[in-house]
C-alpha cells in the first residue's frame, strides 16, 4: 500500500485498528508531536523573516526590485506563520480537551469502582440490625448520663428536710 493510501485510508498501527481508534495516551502523543513539529517550523519561518528583512534593507534604495522581491516574501512567510499560530492554537485546544476527557473518563471509572466497593460493604448490613443498635446506644448513653448526674449532685448529707 502506498504512503498516499495509507494516509487517506488512515493507515495507523494495527494495534489501534483492532481496538476501533487509537488510545487517548497515543492520540496525545500524536498531537505533542504535532505541536512540536509546527513549532520548529515556526522558528524556521521566523528566521527566514528576518532574513528577508535584512536582505530588503541591504539592497535598500539601490536595488529596488530585490528589495521589493524580499519583501513579498517575507510578506509569504508572515502569512504562513499566521495559519501555523492559527493550527497550533486548534491543537492545543484539542489536546486540553482530550485531556479533560480523559481525566473525566478515569474519574467516573473510579467513582464507579467505589460505588461497587460501598455496595459490597453494605450488603451485610441490615437497616432493622442499625437501628435496634441505635437505640441501644442511646438508652446506654441515657443510663451514664443518669448516672453522672447522680454522682455529680450535691450530696445533701442531712441539709435535706423532710416534711
Amino acid at each position: 500500500m502506498s504512503k498516499i493510501s495509507k494516509f487517506f485510508k488512515g493507515g495507523g498501527s494495527a494495534a489501534s485498528k483492532g481496538r476501533g481508534g487509537p488510545s487517548p495516551q497515543e492520540a496525545l502523543a500524536r498531537l505533542r508531536e504535532t505541536e512540536e513539529m509546527l513549532s520548529k517550523k515556526q522558528e524556521y519561518l521566523e528566521t527566514r523573516i528576518e532574513r528577508e528583512l535584512a536582505i530588503a534593507r541591504q539592497h535598500g534604495t539601490k536595488n529596488k526590485r530585490a528589495a521589493l522581491q524580499a519583501l513579498k516574501r517575507k510578506k509569504r512567510y508572515e502569512k504562513q506563520l499566521n495559519q501555523i499560530d492559527g493550527t497550533l492554537s486548534t491543537i492545543e485546544f484539542q489536546r486540553e480537551a482530550l485531556e479533560n476527557s480523559h481525566t473525566n473518563t478515569e474519574v467516573l471509572k473510579n467513582m464507579g469502582y467505589a460505588a461497587q466497593a460501598m455496595k459490597k460493604v453494605h450488603e451485610n448490613m441490615d437497616l432493622n440490625k442499625i437501628d435496634d443498635l441505635m437505640q441501644d446506644i442511646t438508652e446506654q448513653q441515657d443510663v451514664a448520663q443518669e448516672i453522672s448526674d447522680a454522682i455529680s449532685s450535691r450530696a445533701a448529707f442531712g441539709d435535706e428536710f423532710d416534711e
